[in-house]
């Protein structure tokens, strides 16, 4: 009976000394997590595939992103605040945003906009939504403040420039490499983290296969912006490219 229950306890110790897995968090707007991310309106988001490319019995994926949110909202409604609490050491964060930031600072609809660029420029206006005097930053602040506190934590954050919208021109698709993908590397840059170019990846792929295809296959029939179960899952796939070209990365050993 005695040798019962020291084996007992000696395998209750080892469990409990044994390491705890990392956490992979996704942040970031409806083309990161769509909705209640059941597919509602055939809509996906990226973040829903990317844990088919991970080992999950080394480290668990939490897809913490919210449809409509920018770089500012999705700190001012707390939903970083959530996330930080929950972070660790050696756990890590990959953020997307900026399909948002470009909306108006103070509409009635949403609030949601950011001032343009990386830099320190602030306005303080009445938020029509929350009712109160907001000061409002760069779309390169918010990042930055993120990164600080996830850095803070002892977590790695990963930024990523947004995904390409259907839109084109000249049959090429329209990239965002003059403003939200510039920033979004030169926030990274500056901060010295890791940066993925999902714009850049995703939009290769569009213009090999061409306006027709990339509308009918990724796009289906819904809207420019929002991908179904295809053009999500061709989201998650580049964003592990881009993983894995970033060599010294330690979430790569985590993959598959």
């Amino acid at each position: 009976m005695y040798k019962l229950l020291l084996t007992i306890f000696t395998a209750a110790c080892l469990m409990s000394a044994a390491p705890q897995k990392p956490t992979l968090y996704l942040i970031g707007d409806s083309t990161v997590k769509n909705g209640k991310d059941k597919g509602d309106g055939d809509l996906w988001g990226w973040g829903h595939f990317i844990g088919d490319s991970f080992d999950t019995t080394k480290i668990s994926i939490v897809n913490r992103a919210l449809g409509g949110t920018s770089s500012r909202t999705y700190r001012t409604k707390g939903l970083w605040d959530g996330v930080l609490a929950k972070l660790q050491a050696g756990d890590y964060v990959i953020l997307q945003f900026g399909h948002n930031d470009g909306a108006p600072l103070d509409d009635t609809a949403r609030a949601r906009g950011t001032i343009k660029g990386i830099g320190d420029e602030q306005q303080e206006i009445y938020n029509p939504i929350t009712k109160q005097q907001e000061v409002v930053h760069s779309y390169g602040w918010y990042l930055i403040q993120i990164i600080k506190e996830a850095k803070a934590k002892g977590a790695t954050p990963i930024v990523c420039s947004p995904i390409p919208r259907n839109v084109w021109k000249d049959g090429k698709v329209a990239r965002n490499k003059e403003d939200y993908g510039l920033w979004a590397k030169q926030v990274a840059e500056r901060e010295g983290v890791a940066f993925i170019d999902l714009n850049a990846l995703v939009a290769d792929v569009y213009d090999q296969e061409g306006e027709t295809k990339v509308a009918s296959t990724y796009f289906g029939s819904k809207d420019h912006t929002h991908t179904i179960e295809a053009g999500a899952r061709l989201n998650a796939q580049e964003v592990v490219i881009g993983i894995k070209g970033l060599r010294k990365l330690r979430l790569n050993k985590y993959l598959k």
